[in-house]
């Protein structure tokens, strides 16, 4: 097998696994966004860690008359957030923003309706600093909307491999044990952190993802998911693997062999999606 699972965990595989979950989630990202609880259509939305612009584009078909300022730590991110938004005929409702929210003054994002953040919030050095911040940034009334995940996505049954059942929950034991060491804040329950932060807490919910793909319908799509996610997977637990363990998730990673993932019929997409929708009522 080549080291392509190294190369991935760059900004570019980076790019491609934040696509496709935009593409495999499409439906779960619409009922987010259908369901914030905003006063009024927003005119004005800045997206905190935007990546590639999975939100901001579900958000610009959500209220066609805002405009988004797009904000990320990362050049390439933003440079293919733009050729999307070129594509769509959107360039001129999109603002790309490239700034290190860790730094302390961040750059002038106006006073927006609604903040979006999903997946960066656990991100921050300083969460508590970073919420203060997007409080005092939104107008009056404005909503933020923090969406976590819950961990990397499930794909495999069980019983699978065949060869070593049980692999993928003994990945995500590892890579759990890693994250709580590197990044904190992942699985934090953000309610009592925006409450500090002066937000009211308007509502809160668990999203359910379980994307059935047995009958084929989203296999390209699903099977690049699964090989993406399990390359980023792999780069957190190698170390932490039995070598039997190790050697199964690399049969899994290698496109070139017999029991590639890219080769099961029997791959479903499992997650969950906790979000918060609070209001800067002062």
């Amino acid at each position: 097998m080549t080291d392509a699972h190294t190369h991935s965990h760059g900004r570019h595989g980076e790019a491609d696994i934040l696509d496709l979950d935009a593409q495999v989630l499409a439906g779960h990202i619409t009922a987010l966004t259908g369901w914030l609880p905003v006063q009024a259509p927003p005119r004005r939305i800045v997206d905190l860690g935007c990546g590639t612009g999975t939100g901001t584009f579900a958000l610009l078909d959500r209220f066609p008359e805002a405009h988004i300022t797009a904000v990320d730590t990362s050049a390439a991110h933003l440079q293919r957030l733009r050729e999307k938004a070129c594509a769509r005929g959107a360039e001129g409702r999109v603002r790309t923003v490239q700034a290190d929210l860790d730094a302390t003054d961040w750059p002038d994002l106006g006073a927006p309706d609604l903040v979006w953040a999903s997946a960066s919030m656990h991100h921050m050095a300083d969460p508590d600093r970073a919420l203060k911040a997007v409080h005092d940034l939104l107008a009056p009334g404005g909503l933020f909307a923090v969406v976590e995940l819950s961990g990397f996505p499930r794909f495999l049954p069980e019983a699978a491999p065949e060869d070593r059942p049980g692999l993928e929950e003994r990945c995500h034991g590892a890579s759990d044990r890693f994250h709580a060491e590197h990044v904190p804040h992942r699985g934090a329950d953000w309610g009592p952190k925006l409450t500090g932060a002066g937000f009211t807490v308007e509502d809160e919910r668990v999203i359910t993802v379980n994307i059935d793909n047995t009958d084929g319908s989203r296999s390209e799509a699903v099977g690049a998911y699964a090989l993406g996610s399990l390359r980023r997977l792999r780069h957190s637990v190698a170390e932490a693997l039995t070598p039997e363990d190790l050697a199964a998730l690399d049969r899994l990673l290698d496109t070139e062999g017999p029991g590639s993932v890219l080769r099961r019929d029997d791959l479903v997409v499992r997650t969950e999606r906790s979000v918060w929708a609070a209001r800067r009522t002062g």
